[in-house]
């Protein structure tokens, strides 16, 4: 299983340093020396998401990475995610082929509609055109993705690209390119129909209710004729971790109840208790907060149920200490990982599979054969007609 971290680049008053406010560029720093050390201990992956508010400093994600590629070796950079309805799939490609370029193989595209929605009027677009601004645009990304002259006819939200070739070519052919859904079944068959691999976030409620969601994108992928065996599945949740569990709920739980409880007034959701919190953070919750040993046995737990792929934590919801999160990130890296890789045999995933293939130029035509294997079904799709997205049958 890869394991990894994601994070929102939140940047929000402290609680355990008496509500104390980073500066954006201290915060940035503290951020890449988190992303290093991840490095480091050994982590396969970290995620950076995108936002747009005052409360988080990565609304450039793909900068962050390209800094954060000069200082690492071989972890793999991503987003989490790429808010794809409100960008230029054109754009997104050229940042991602040139972040490949600078880390040597090691970008990734997580591609995803986001849960917070100021990037559609800072951008021009409206919400009712939610979900079909990111179908459009995903099936423009992947047409590109295929590489050479790109003749794309344009939809309603995209233009036509006429037969260019669009650079920089990245060194991973092709470049890992993973969809993020929070558990929205249309969003999960989407994924599947595209044979792309799914990273599904669980970030509340019962955590086994959502096996629902890895069956139906295994289910609809096998429909549509994909090999089922080579579409990794990804889970993402929030979580901590100290050398006790008392102490990482005591870390955690400040930042988290401020955080989830702003956000709480602007969507009407109650104030988060710490009777909630600790809920969530129980053998049946979606939080892995704990001590090395609990978070490892979590996650053996939920891979009997979804038998994923990927694991990646959000280690701070809401600013924590810079001391405190990169303790956490070395115990993730030296304890847990190490633990969970010879709980499961250390057997290779298809994405670490995959990915390290790609990486090293090995995919050549047999990357672009998986791709035009699902061409004959997207057709009219990829060349820009409206063709609606399909209904997967129950």
């Amino acid at each position: 299983m890869e394991i990894g971290l994601y994070s929102f680049a939140e940047n929000t008053p402290d609680p355990l340093n008496g509500g104390r406010l980073q500066s954006p560029a201290e915060r940035l720093r503290d951020l890449l020396e988190e992303i290093k050390l991840a490095d480091e201990v050994g982590l396969d992956f970290y995620g950076l998401g995108e936002h747009h508010r005052p409360d988080f400093v990565a609304s450039a994600p793909v900068t962050i990475l390209a800094a954060a590629a000069a200082i690492t070796k071989r972890i793999r950079l991503s987003t989490a995610v790429t808010v794809l309805s409100s960008d230029d799939p054109i754009r997104v490609w050229q940042q991602f082929a040139t972040l490949d370029l600078l880390s040597s193989g090691r970008a990734e595209i997580m591609a995803g509609r986001g849960s917070f929605i100021e990037s559609f009027p800072l951008f021009g677009y409206e919400l009712e055109d939610y979900d079909t601004l990111f179908e459009e645009k995903l099936a423009e990304l992947l047409k590109i993705r295929e590489g050479g002259k790109v003749q794309w006819e344009g939809s309603e939200h995209t233009k036509p690209i006429p037969g260019i070739a669009i650079y920089p070519k990245p060194i991973q052919e092709p470049l890992p390119l993973w969809v993020a859904v929070g558990g929205t079944p249309n969003s999960v068959a989407r994924a599947a129909y595209y044979g792309l691999p799914l990273m599904l976030a669980i970030i509340g409620g019962n955590p086994e209710a959502f096996t629902q969601f890895t069956e139906l994108y295994r289910r609809t992928a096998e429909k549509v004729g994909h090999d089922v065996s080579k579409l990794p599945i990804g889970i993402s949740s929030h979580g901590f971790i100290a050398e006790n569990s008392q102490d990482a709920l005591d870390t955690a739980f400040p930042a988290h109840h401020e955080a989830m409880s702003r956000i709480g007034r602007e969507r009407g959701w109650p104030p988060t208790t710490r009777a909630q919190f600790e809920a969530g953070a129980g053998p049946s919750g979606a939080y892995f907060m704990g001590s090395p040993q609990q978070v490892i046995d979590k996650i053996l737990m939920q891979h009997e149920w979804f038998k994923h792929d990927r694991f990646g934590l959000q280690l701070s919801v809401g600013t924590l200490p810079h001391d405190k999160v990169m303790k956490a990130i070395e115990l993730f890296g030296t304890v847990v990982k190490p633990a969970v890789n010879k709980a499961l045999g250390g057997k290779a995933s298809p994405s670490t599979a995959s990915l390290a293939a790609g990486r090293y130029l090995s995919l050549g035509g047999h990357g672009r054969s998986r791709q035009s294997g699902s061409n004959t079904k997207l057709d009219r799709v990829r060349s820009g007609s409206n063709a609606p997205f399909p209904a997967p049958r129950a």
